[in-house]
């Protein structure tokens, strides 16, 4: 069995965060999710302590294209790496304009301060990695599962019975609670819960999350992440349905999950 390194990026001082994973294959260590820009001097700290340089770092698997997973991916092409993404976000990668301003309305000032800069990939180092392909490292295949609910453009990847499920598989800190991230704009209940069932469907023993690590009751957690879905939606749908402001709903909602936790 290849040997998978959780990374801990250290995101704005806070540690089990943002990870990212490091898999040694024959062909070289690969990355799954590299992170934001802003922690890019972490991240190559934690390369390096493992034993490997930047510029051993030859394939990078993105399982979508928010800053907090694919923002530093430009800086490893800048030495030839090469980029797999889903068709859908290859794009943004090579013309990451468009996805600076959405997020930006979202982050304003504090896109510097969270997420760093990203740059255009060059589109020749930009790979499509959709639904069924399968990519080969030599003694590590990985076949991409297109998981589409939290963006649409998101993969998970699996080997043998272990998937790096992003963001599909929700959140989990810690002993806390899986909780769905739900960033604007393409969330899809409908979709999200399609996608979990094709991760259910694929039987991994283990998961990978980004937000945070190794996770050994992959349907249990699945279970749970679906319930709380359903039930953030139940809480939403009364006020989106009555046309309650924002600035209303907002404090009753951070109310409502931190009373759940």
């Amino acid at each position: 069995m290849p040997k998978i390194h959780i990374i801990d990026l250290n995101f704005q001082n806070e540690n089990e965060a943002i990870a990212t994973y490091l898999i040694e294959t024959e062909q070289g260590p690969i990355l799954v999710d590299p992170g934001p820009y802003s922690t890019f001097e972490n991240l190559k700290a934690g390369i390096e302590a493992l034993g490997w340089r930047v510029i051993d770092i030859e394939n990078i698997l993105i399982t979508h294209i928010h800053f907090d997973h694919a923002g530093a991916a430009w800086k490893f092409a800048k030495n030839g790496t090469k980029i797999y993404v889903h068709a859908i976000g290859l794009p943004h990668l090579a013309n990451p304009e468009k996805l600076w301003n959405s997020a930006a309305q979202i982050y304003g000032d504090d896109m510097d301060r969270l997420w760093g800069k990203m740059e255009p990939i060059a589109e020749d180092l930009l790979i499509e990695a959709n639904d069924g392909d399968v990519i080969d490292f030599g003694d590590v295949q990985f076949k991409v599962i297109y998981t589409p609910g939290h963006a649409v453009h998101h993969n998970a990847y699996q080997f043998n019975d272990i998937i790096f499920t992003g963001d599909v598989a929700g959140c989990k800190i810690e002993n806390g609670p899986v909780v769905p991230p739900c960033p604007p704009p393409d969330i899809d209940l409908s979709l999200w819960k399609k996608s979990i069932q094709k991760l259910k469907n694929a039987k991994p023993e283990v998961l990978y999350l980004t937000h945070f690590a190794r996770q050994e009751n992959p349907i249990q957690l699945l279970e749970e992440l679906e319930a709380e879905l359903d039930n953030w939606a139940n809480f939403i749908k009364p006020h989106f349905e009555a046309g309650t402001p924002a600035e209303e709903i907002v404090p009753q909602f951070m109310k409502f999950t931190s009373d759940a936790f």
